[in-house]
């Protein structure tokens, strides 16, 4: 036998494998293609403080080795998860963990606050990819004070296990990491997606209603892994790796490089069995590899 198990700050997941926010919509919706009980964990969509209609179609795009989407943070607010969205999955014997997101620090700590008192979220996860109204709509991840005064703010109202997901549109995202870290965050997310943006040359109009979106999928990967290796290099608190992750061994170099744990997105819509496949992987590679436990993997790349 093998020990799969990980911790990040005060939860304990069974495995490595989490599923990434917005691609695994609330997970009841995927119980019929696998075992949400076996997942690590389980992240929910994006929540914000009030119901948000999202973008315009069309907001999604197949690119090479890869997707675009524009979806612009749809769901009907965290009240709305609270009563009715919760009570369909709190009894998956897995952690559930909310991806927090707002346009205003108020919004953020609000939306929080609210979810430090419901014992069956066990984490959130704070999407500072959003941007700031009050600032000119530039994300609270791209800047070092901005990410730290969110952090800060958020870390007052949330007690239990918060992750901050980095934005990697960044110039040095290991400078957002280390200010994160010292402003509260029990963990790092990395990464979200890349922006991009696709063209008709036909019609010569954009793919998306919003002419940019988030890249993800298998073409991210280089840059996520040298990512997570990068952070990896500069602070003490446990990294969530993502980023074109599709199979297990994938998960694997993401855990090499520093990250104790993953989440897979894109290949949910390619694959919704991919997390179980990618769990059985995991396991499979330990034993060939005559490891007794997948910490032992975490930050063990080797020079060359």
């Amino acid at each position: 036998m093998v020990n799969l198990s990980v911790k990040i700050k005060n939860i304990e997941l069974k495995n490595p494998v989490m599923t990434a926010s917005g691609t695994f919509g609330y997970g009841y919706e995927l119980a019929d293609f696998i075992d949400l009980n076996r997942l690590g964990g389980l992240i929910v969509k994006g929540t914000t403080l009030n119901h948000r209609e999202g973008n315009d179609y069309p907001r999604m795009a197949e690119t090479p080795s890869g997707m675009l989407n524009a979806v612009g943070l749809q769901n009907k607010g965290v009240d709305y998860f609270i009563s009715t969205i919760l009570p369909l999955i709190k009894h998956y014997q897995t952690n559930i963990i909310v991806n927090v997101s707002g346009s205003t620090i108020e919004e953020y700590v609000k939306t929080a606050e609210k979810l430090n008192e419901i014992k069956d979220v066990h984490a959130i996860e704070l999407n500072i990819s959003c941007p700031n109204v009050k600032q000119g709509g530039m994300a609270f991840g791209t800047n070092c004070d901005a990410a730290a005064d969110v952090t800060s703010a958020v870390r007052k109202a949330y007690k239990k296990t918060m992750i901050v997901k980095l934005s990697p549109n960044v110039t040095d995202i290991s400078e957002i990491a280390v200010a994160v870290e010292q402003a509260g965050a029990d963990s790092i997310s990395l990464i979200n997606t890349l922006l991009g943006m696709a063209i008709n040359a036909e019609t010569r109009q954009p793919i998306l209603s919003t002419i940019t979106g988030g890249l993800s999928g298998p073409c991210v990967k280089p840059v996520a892994l040298r990512m997570v290796w990068q952070v990896a290099q500069k602070v003490k608190i446990p990294i969530i790796g993502m980023g074109g992750i599709m199979n297990a061994s994938d998960a694997i170099e993401f855990m090499l490089a520093g990250a104790s744990a993953v989440q897979v997105g894109t290949a949910n819509f390619i694959d919704p069995q991919i997390t179980m496949k990618i769990i059985d992987g995991i396991e499979d590679y330990l034993k060939r590899h005559k490891i007794s436990s997948v910490s032992e993997l975490i930050g063990g790349m080797k020079k060359i």
